[in-house]
């Protein structure tokens, strides 16, 4: 595609959509302003608090929640950002405005923008893009939950992953947020009883993106999937609203059986790089699984677990790991532990090591076997 000129990389198109966000140059009215639209509550305000947990759906405004028009307003923010970003990033980089114009620029909503990336992504000789962008359209043009998804995703993206610097950067960059979308589409596709077309659509995510998420399973929004790679998860796996996963993490079964056998993930709960957790257990709300472990059995909500197999080493401080992605929180621990384990020290004088490194946090720690 050919270089265009900046007036016409900068245009929005002409499309219809029900997503529309403010046409360019057009004044706002102070007077009809929905509460969420208050100069107080602006973009780099809006969404990293509803992304954190500070406020619902509801305290930003519907717009905000859904990506869909309303009566009060039909700006979506983030889409706006997104606009924003591609036109300055065409500015800097004059070698990609054909790029950008292509698939955020020329398009009027975040749905339509996504689809395109994901079919073009997505796409073989056999499974053709306008074929593939026809499907993702009509989904997200008409589902108000994977509309409301994606924008809490895109944002978890940038507020968790020091190394996604704008919403631009994740929804043209970042495989994790890539293959989640795509599960997202194939999981309503699942839903609709086209199954063979769902199972498809995994072959080619699992193929693209290294990430293989059963359509059946049940994932909440505001995820982060950090780099993804390797990334498995079964069939009957439920994750939670904001849950991190890291690269590598297995949500798998124990064998050939049949019915609920993959884990449960609870809402804020982080799970660190190639973590293993198998059979139908829970990990509680706000649970940290540290990197490496195998796990077997369910862990109480807000605690700590590490190792092979995976024990309970604490409690965590924060409320929703997720949200802080401090994987080091029990180093001096896990230093201790290691330690331990070379010299032979028994598990109780290991707990107790445990309760000497954070007895100044004055909590009382629960350290189980």
């Amino acid at each position: 595609m050919s270089r265009l000129s900046n007036d016409r990389i900068f245009s929005r198109s002409e499309m219809p959509c029900s997503c529309v966000a403010l046409t360019e140059g057009e004044e706002e009215k102070p007077e009809k302003l929905s509460p969420w639209k208050h100069p107080k509550y602006r973009l780099e305000k809006i969404f990293p608090v509803y992304a954190m947990g500070c406020l619902t759906l509801e305290d930003v405004g519907p717009a905000a929640a859904t990506g869909a028009n309303s009566l009060e307003s039909n700006a979506d923010p983030i889409w706006d950002a997104m606009r924003t970003e591609a036109k300055s990033e065409a500015e800097k980089e004059p070698l990609l405005s054909s790029f950008l114009y292509a698939s955020i620029l020329s398009h009027d909503c975040m749905e339509k923008a996504l689809g395109f990336v994901l079919a073009n992504q997505l796409q073989n000789p056999t499974l053709l893009a306008t074929q593939l962008m026809d499907i993702f359209d009509d989904i997200m043009m008409h589902d108000k939950g994977i509309q409301r998804s994606i924008r809490h995703d895109v944002q978890a993206f940038k507020d968790r992953d020091p190394s996604c610097m704008s919403y631009t950067w994740a929804l043209l960059y970042l495989k994790g947020y890539h293959s989640l979308q795509s599960y997202r589409i194939a999981h309503v596709l699942w839903n609709k009883g086209r199954k063979v077309l769902a199972l498809a659509l995994q072959s080619r995510i699992s193929e693209v993106f290294a990430v293989d998420i059963h359509p059946a399973a049940k994932i909440g929004e505001g995820i982060l999937l950090d780099h993804g790679t390797g990334v498995v998860i079964g069939e009957t796996a439920i994750v939670g609203n904001r849950v991190s996963l890291m690269q590598g993490v297995t949500l798998g079964g124990t064998g050939k059986e049949i019915g609920d056998r993959h884990p449960k993930i609870g809402q804020g709960a982080l799970i660190g790089a190639s973590a293993t957790i198998l059979g139908n257990i829970t990990i509680g709300e706000g649970a940290m699984v540290a990197a490496g472990s195998l796990v077997l059995k369910s862990i109480p909500p807000h605690s700590m677990a590490a190792g092979n197999p995976a024990k309970v080493v604490g409690y965590v401080e924060d409320q929703y790991p997720a949200l802080t992605m401090k994987h080091d929180a029990t180093k001096e621990f896990f230093e201790q532990v290691a330690v331990g384990s070379i010299e032979g020290r028994s598990n109780a004088a290991v707990c107790e090591m445990f309760r000497v490194v954070h007895a100044s946090s004055g909590r009382d720690l629960y350290v189980g076997t």
